[in-house]
């Protein structure tokens, strides 16, 4: 299957992507694609535009993180021995493992 975004003219100035994909996985993509009142085209690239945007998001935050020295040793350690649960923790634990046992 070709996604193609643009028109035979401006051909030059834009890119074009082609995927081969199994006829259920392209029937279930142009299900979702008349569900949402798009081309199958269209569907297409604005998923892949969004998956694309929160994972560049994702690497960002990971990359935007700073530690000092100190900040750091302290994280490390924090993760080598954490410190025990406060009443709030042993508190939001017990409403867990409640929730989770009634359903």
């Amino acid at each position: 299957m070709a996604i193609r975004h643009e028109s035979d003219t401006e051909n030059s100035t834009r890119g074009r992507i082609t995927a081969r994909l199994s006829a259920e996985k392209q029937e279930l993509l142009q299900l979702a694609a008349d569900l949402s009142g798009s081309t199958l085209n269209q569907f297409i690239v604005q998923s892949a535009l969004r998956a694309a945007e929160k994972v560049v998001e994702q690497e960002e935050v990971l990359r935007s993180i700073r530690l000092t020295v100190d900040e750091s040793k302290r994280f490390f350690a924090l993760l080598d021995e954490p410190p025990n649960p406060n009443e709030a923790l042993q508190r939001a634990m017990a409403r867990f493992r409640k929730n989770k046992s009634e359903s």
